[in-house]
């Protein structure tokens, strides 16, 4: 839904409608995939501002939209969800950009995403848990 809200220039309510109406999905997944889509739309400008600063040598533009889209949902989950672990929003970061980016893209988001969560202040969790 991010790829699509970004690509086509609308509203997030419009990508949300135009998703749910193709692709039904899981409707106990819904509510978080729409609070996703309506936070990372209205909070963009600061979410791509501290992925900027933690990617060293990649403007935004130049980072395929992919991989934009997916370091602004783990970069907003890391600012908002703080009872998810650092290490559970970086390792499905780097799964979905795996899984939906290019061949190099789970190393760059990995490296992109580590570098804004501790500008976050979200530290690694010390090793066992807790």
């Amino acid at each position: 839904m991010l790829f699509a809200l970004e690509a086509g220039q609308v509203s997030p309510e419009a990508v949300l409608r135009d998703f749910w109406r193709e692709f039904p999905g899981d409707a106990e997944g819904r509510p978080y995939s729409e609070t996703l889509v309506r936070s990372v739309a209205k909070e963009r400008p600061e979410l791509d501002e501290r992925i900027s600063r933690a990617s060293d040598h990649w403007k935004l533009p130049r980072m395929t939209r992919v991989d934009r889209n997916v370091l602004r949902l783990a970069t907003w989950e890391l600012l908002h969800e703080l009872e998810t672990p650092r290490a559970v929003i970086i390792d499905e970061a780097v799964e979905l950009a795996k899984k939906f980016g290019t061949e190099d893209s789970g190393a760059f988001v990995n490296g992109v995403i580590g570098r804004v969560a501790d500008d976050c202040g979200r530290p690694p969790e010390p090793a066992g848990g807790s």
